[in-house]
């Protein structure tokens, strides 16, 4: 049932209708409707979601169309967004379109032209960079480069009332945005001054200075106080504030807690104390937004935030995918079945083309594409098991994945002249933009031989080579690459 949603839910976004103004609808709109144009402009993340999606979709597939669309929405987004370079806060990207067929994103959903959230900046950039190691396009991260340095030029120490970097300001005059004119309204003003949806930025200043692109040790400094504000605020207080660009209030998320709680699990060596703190986390979850009107039916769900506690598909397959990752790392299954099963319940609302709905009806292009499909292609990374077994997948790669190709024909163009062996047939061929690293791949049967830049590797346990696991119907094959990128797997 997982591949079958990843495929209705890639398949709907794909032939979309064309708006009006000539772009697709998901460019123009956050909520679908089949026979009229809703009225409200796209979500703050919606393009950043489908981006960090599509990107784990395409190792999955191997489909270039889904490539294809990651290029587009960059291209077009960082062509229509981005504040002028002498604004306060320089090249960085308005989350919505103040004016729905503009074609041009220009400000806040809520307080208007000229506000920016820098948080959906700071998910942009990352985006952009994985972007770049995917096609090797120097705009991506040049752009995401220009974005870091605006984000860690204004990071500052926060505190209790105020994140290191706001949740909206003016992008041009770098006013703090405030939804009320009383000074007095605490509430107004944090909801604007306060945000932990700081993950992905977290990861965009790793990301670069993993690569020694651009201002890197403002990065680390930027990156240390926003970690040290994370560790000292709300992973202490569960005060992890507003997310969603249509709440004006405030309002504590769980995609800020949990995008924070994943962000720990992969960082686990700037956290002593880990497990608790991850801990600590779902334990706020299921008492804050835990939903239990299914839990005759063994499934515990959650709600999207305490300003709409209504449970969401995309936050229960988070939650499930999240608690995966846990299990896989503690080796706790105490949380297994009801991860698994919160993946499942979330399949429900998928219709049979692929109309991923809220349990009020709205057809979200967040909660249903972009943040949804995500989710199940993580809990998959993470148990392989839980990938159909009659199709081959590379479900895990701790590399960026250049080139995709399943099914090679023996009549296409192969990319070195050895890679024909005889007796035996290629069946997977990818190429990783790291030079070291490691795959897992959910097989239909045992390779017959896997090369790794053209050269056969051992069936090993340890360095460099591959391992074989066999299940009740295929198995599991995990490549380790010490020093090379390109790899074909033949049958």
């Amino acid at each position: 049932s997982f591949d079958h949603v990843i495929n209705l839910v890639w398949n709907f976004w794909d032939t979309m209708r064309t708006d009006m103004n000539g772009l697709p609808y998901y460019m123009n709109h956050q909520v679908w409707e089949e026979h009229f144009n809703d009225r409200r402009g796209i979500g703050g993340d919606q393009l950043q979601m489908a981006l960090s999606a599509w990107g784990l979709l395409y190792r999955y597939s191997g489909n270039e169309r889904v490539k294809a669309n990651m290029c587009f929405l960059a291209d077009y987004y960082l062509g229509h967004s981005l504040s002028p370079s002498d604004s306060k806060w320089p090249d960085i990207p308005y989350p919505y379109n103040t004016l729905i067929y503009s074609g041009n994103y220009d400000g806040d959903m809520v307080i208007g032209p000229g506000y920016t959230q820098p948080d959906k900046a700071g998910s942009f950039g990352l985006e952009l960079v994985n972007l770049y190691k995917m096609t090797g396009l120097q705009v991506y991260i040049d752009a995401a480069i220009r974005i870091a340095n605006t984000l860690s030029t204004n990071t500052s120490p926060g505190d209790s009332l105020s994140s290191p970097l706001p949740f909206k300001v003016n992008a041009i005059t770098g006013e703090v945005g405030r939804l009320t004119k009383s000074l007095n309204d605490m509430t107004a003003l944090a909801s604007s001054s306060y945000t932990s949806n700081w993950s992905p930025s977290l990861n965009l200043f790793l990301e670069l200075d993993k690569l020694g692109k651009g201002r890197i040790e403002d990065y680390r400094k930027a990156f240390d106080l926003i970690l040290s504000w994370m560790k000292d605020y709300p992973l202490r207080n569960n005060r992890w504030g507003p997310f969603f660009e249509d709440v004006p209030g405030w309002s504590d998320t769980q995609i800020n807690a949990m995008t924070f709680a994943r962000f720990i699990m992969e960082h686990r060596e700037y956290f002593p104390g880990w497990k608790n703190n991850v801990n600590g986390i779902f334990d706020w979850v299921y008492g804050r937004l835990g939903n239990r009107t299914w839990e005759k039916y063994g499934v515990v769900v959650i709600n999207e935030q305490t300003a709409y506690e209504v449970q969401g598909n995309s936050h229960t397959a988070r939650q499930g995918a999240d608690e995966l990752l846990y299990t896989s790392l503690t080796g706790d299954s105490s949380r297994y079945k009801n991860a698994v099963r919160q993946l499942i319940w979330s399949t429900y609302m998928t219709g049979d083309d692929g109309r991923n709905s809220y349990p009020n009806g709205e057809i979200w292009m967040t909660d249903g594409y972009g943040d949804y499909l995500r989710h199940y292609l993580r809990a998959i990374a993470t148990d392989p098991r839980l990938a159909t077994p009659d199709e081959n997948h590379i479900v895990f790669s701790s590399s960026i994945m250049q080139q995709v190709d399943y099914h090679v024909q023996s009549n296409k163009i192969l990319w070195d002249p050895g890679d024909n062996v005889p007796g035996i047939r290629p069946q997977i061929r990818y190429r990783t933009f790291d030079n070291t690293g490691f795959e897992i791949i959910r097989m239909t049967e045992k390779p017959a031989a896997v090369h790794l830049e053209g050269k056969a590797l051992k069936e090993t346990l340890a360095g460099e080579g591959y391992s074989w696991k066999a299940l009740k119907e295929g198995g599991v094959l995990k490549i380790n690459r010490l020093n090379g990128r390109q790899v074909i797997v033949y049958y």
